[in-house]
């Protein structure tokens, strides 16, 4: 167990290694967005959501781009507005890096991506 957190750590690590150059070598600011986790999905037979440690992902976002510091790589991508309405949604190409929203967008929105039986969830506001 203590080997799957001390791997897990230094995953986390390397990423923000890279985040930290990606961001002083291309002089954009970016903005992380804090994600928070559900899960949607069956039980397991003591009645609780399994207990495997659960790492959101490591998204950024300058203007209308996203910045995926960890893969998402075929995670479902939904932008929901208000009222729960789905205004956008794509399936995360393998090896994207960035992704650009559409530009039709503006204001405070619901991200979320997708992944088997989580939904890690935040806003973002959209010029």
């Amino acid at each position: 167990m203590a080997k799957k957190f001390f791997s897990l750590l230094l995953v986390q690590l390397c990423m923000a290694s890279v985040y930290a150059n990606l961001c002083s070598t291309s002089n954009i600011l970016l903005d992380d967005i804090m994600f928070f986790t559900s899960y949607d999905g069956p039980t397991s037979e003591h009645g609780t959501i399994p207990k495997t440690p659960i790492v959101p992902p490591s998204v950024s976002i300058d203007d209308h781009i996203l910045y995926f510091i960890t893969p998402c790589d075929g995670c479902t991508l939904n932008i929901v507005g208000s009222n729960n309405v789905l205004v956008y949604t794509l399936v995360i190409p393998t090896g994207t890096t960035s992704l650009v929203l559409p530009a039709t967008l503006s204001g405070e929105y619901e991200l979320q991506i997708i992944s088997g039986n989580y939904i890690f969830y935040g806003t973002i506001d959209l010029p």
